[in-house]
């Protein structure tokens, strides 16, 4: 390691340790930035919110700017006088708020992830900063905490609760794949075939990498899926707190907590809700009390089949994230 390169590390160590006195200003600066932000969209009249493809309505900017305006005195006050009791409250309130903009940025990850455009980018761009934000908010509403010391806890197996949640996720996603991998390999289901489906995909924007997949009889969404279960099962397994020894070089070293927590806890924020209200809606659509669009199927009824496979799977497996991540989060704390 070169003399620079151990100045830089030396200096991001020191700046992490730092991070209770520096965090409120950096919630304050992106407050200020996501104010103009939805300033900007309201004055424009950008919409902020899109469903199936059509906009949603404009005059959401002017609720960015309010949550903005919130954190910005918020964050201000606690730069200007300490995290009091009152501003703790108040900084959670816009971490919710915020967090709930940010609603479905796991779902526009993923939709670039397999080579599909997003319904917006000014929508997408306005879930990154609020997920940025609610993190910087979360932090700083923790920052009086004291901090822990920096001994860890031996690895071991989850409790039978997380172990539970983790089988549960698990095979939700098995209908989900096995549609998935029916029409990737050119087999018809709910009405619809293969070679529709991969016409519907081409249709929608997808990469050639995506249709190249689609082509080998390989879904990437049912691939996506697969790594969804492989990092529930590291939330409640040994092996994903100590590296294990097919990791070759890592084998034996420790398991940064961030590197599963944080793909946790964006998937469980977007997926639980997103799966929960869409099961509800489907229930709704069931019962006949609203329609349910047909999209690309040809019929409703198909279209609801194929809908309560995928929802049961989002919701299942978004719950059971939640629970092995927060029980992840309590076993990995320093003890």
């Amino acid at each position: 390691m070169t003399s620079v390169e151990r100045t830089m590390k030396a200096l991001w160590s020191a700046l992490w340790q730092r991070w209770p006195h520096w965090v409120a200003w950096a919630s304050m600066l992106w407050a200020v930035l996501y104010a103009g932000f939805g300033l900007a969209c309201a004055l424009s009249g950008t919409s902020l919110f899109y469903y199936g493809g059509d906009a949603g309505v404009s005059g959401l900017g002017w609720a960015v700017m309010a949550v903005g305006v919130l954190a910005t005195l918020v964050s201000g006050a606690v730069v200007r006088y300490g995290l009091r009791p009152a501003l703790r409250v108040l900084l959670w309130v816009a971490c919710g708020l915020a967090g709930i903009t940010a609603f479905s940025l796991l779902m526009d990850v993923i939709t670039l992830m397999v080579g599909q455009g997003v319904d917006s980018r000014a929508a997408s761009a306005n879930k990154a900063l609020a997920a940025v934000g609610a993190v910087l908010l979360a932090a700083t509403a923790r920052s009086g905490r004291r901090s822990a010391g920096t001994a860890v806890r031996a690895p071991s197996a989850e409790p039978q609760l997380a172990q539970l949640a983790a089988w549960a996720g698990t095979l939700a996603f098995v209908p989900y794949a096995a549609m998935k991998l029916v029409w990737a390999s050119g087999g018809t289901f709910a009405g619809i075939t293969g070679e529709e489906m991969l016409a519907v995909s081409e249709r929608n924007g997808a990469s050639g990498i995506f249709l190249t997949l689609e082509s080998w009889g390989l879904d990437p969404t049912a691939l996506l899926a697969v790594l969804g279960v492989f990092l529930l099962w590291g939330l409640v397994r040994p092996w994903g707190r100590v590296f294990p020894r097919w990791t070759l070089f890592l084998r034996g070293r420790r398991v940064p907590r961030w590197l599963p927590l944080a793909p946790a806890l964006l998937g469980a924020a977007t997926l639980a809700p997103y799966g929960v209200v869409g099961v509800g809606y489907l229930a709704l659509a069931t019962a006949g009390a609203v329609t349910m669009r047909r999209g690309d199927f040809h019929s409703s009824g198909d279209a609801l089949l194929v809908g309560w496979i995928g929802m049961v799977a989002f919701a299942a497996y978004g719950i059971a994230l939640t629970v092995a991540a927060r029980s992840y989060w309590l076993r990995t704390r320093p003890a």
